[in-house]
């Protein structure tokens, strides 16, 4: 008899306080083949076969029986309640929020919560419960875009691996007009985000300055007049984000009135309805997070990619600021954005060259580095080719 590859941990909730039982993979569970270029295994294969039906993303994430808090299955989870910081300062607020969103009527969490079942549809499920985790990161005052664009990454692995690739998932014709809006409107939230982080940091130097000041009692520079610049320009950052929060929301709806033609993914049917197509359709009028196909969840992946990159607080210095270069030039690659990939391959040589040279003698971090120059090469070469 073959042993299972997973066994339970029991975490309580921090919303609801229910106990659940989570089903956790044992190492070696599985095995994955070769990576795609965009890092998603091209097979998975259980070392006990009754379970080759689930793809081991459906146990990535968490979600509460009761009240469908979801978050990534990880050492930060299983030990929240050891978390200062997350009790601290985060909890209350994603309580309320969440309870909130769960108590109005049609609500995106209700709604998905209620078709959640991974013995029936563990692929679909799989997806839903990607999408409860980034709609919960998002009731975060500081969501980490990094986790965001891990989550609608995988969420396009997940459509591939089901088959329902751009071609079969739903298909929806909108006018050009409103895709260039979209992307304008993303593009001002990446430039957002950088010039909050550069506020951050001329704060920072400012306040360095101040106790140096202190400690010499040097006042050629007026601090009073910077400072008071400073909180100007952080106002004016506050501003720009309730304005594109405002712009996010009429775009939605904007999307939602422009759809036609629409084609539903074809399969079997998911509840009630159709498809796993036609529910990510009704799903999409709830929340404009919800991606319908892979496209446009690879299209997520490079929003949030983009937004944590350029603010450059989540992403380390060196082979995990190459590798998410890396990863927004591929995905845009493939989504048709040939120039946003042009740039961001050429990013990525450049700061694997430079990486490279700096950790000379480190063979582990230089051999990645060097993967993912030979993967920029290669698919930046491609992605020209793909521009004539």
């Amino acid at each position: 008899m073959r042993e299972t590859p997973l066994f339970l941990t029991r975490i309580e909730c921090p919303v609801c306080g229910t106990v659940n039982e989570y089903e956790t993979i044992r190492v070696g569970a599985y095995t994955e083949g070769e990576r795609d270029t965009d890092f998603c295994p091209s097979y998975i294969k259980w070392r006990n076969p009754k379970y080759q039906r689930f793809h081991p993303l459906l146990f990535f994430t968490a979600a509460c029986s009761h009240c469908h808090y979801t978050r990534e299955f990880n050492g930060k989870f299983k030990d929240w309640s050891h978390d200062n910081n997350f009790r601290t300062y985060r909890l209350k607020s994603i309580k309320e929020k969440h309870l909130s969103n769960l108590a109005a009527a049609d609500s995106f969490i209700k709604l998905v919560g209620g078709f959640l079942d991974q013995e029936n549809y563990p692929d679909e499920t799989a997806v839903l419960k990607l999408l409860l985790a980034a709609f919960d990161e998002l009731l975060n005052e500081h969501p980490s875009h990094l986790d965001l664009g891990r989550f609608y990454l995988r969420v396009a692995w997940l459509f591939r691996h089901s088959g329902s690739g751009p071609e079969e998932a739903p298909v929806v014709t909108r006018p050009r007009a409103v895709e260039d809006i979209e992307r304008a409107i993303g593009d001002i939230s990446t430039w957002t985000a950088g010039f909050g982080r550069n506020i951050e940091y001329l704060q920072e130097s400012i306040a360095a300055y101040a106790e140096k000041q202190a400690a010499s009692d040097d006042d050629r520079i007026p601090l009073p007049e910077l400072q008071a610049a400073v909180d100007r320009l952080s106002e004016i950052q506050a501003e720009c984000e309730n304005i594109l929060r405002g712009l996010e929301t009429r775009l939605s709806t904007l999307k939602t009135s422009a759809d036609v033609a629409v084609s539903l993914a074809s399969g079997t049917s998911f509840h009630d309805y159709a498809s796993f197509g036609e529910f990510l359709v009704k799903l999409a009028r709830v929340w404009d997070g919800v991606p319908r196909n892979e496209t446009e969840a690879i299209q997520f992946a490079v929003k949030y990619y983009m937004m944590a990159f350029e603010a450059g607080k989540e992403i380390a210095h060196g082979n995990q600021a190459i590798q998410a270069a890396y990863l927004i030039a591929e995905l845009s690659r493939r989504t048709g954005d040939h120039d946003m990939a042009r740039q961001y391959f050429n990013k990525t040589i450049k700061m694997g060259q430079e990486f490279i040279n700096e950790i000379r003698g480190d063979r582990t971090r230089t051999a990645l580095a060097k993967k993912l120059l030979e993967l920029a090469l290669a698919q930046g070469k491609r992605n020209l080719a793909e521009a004539k």
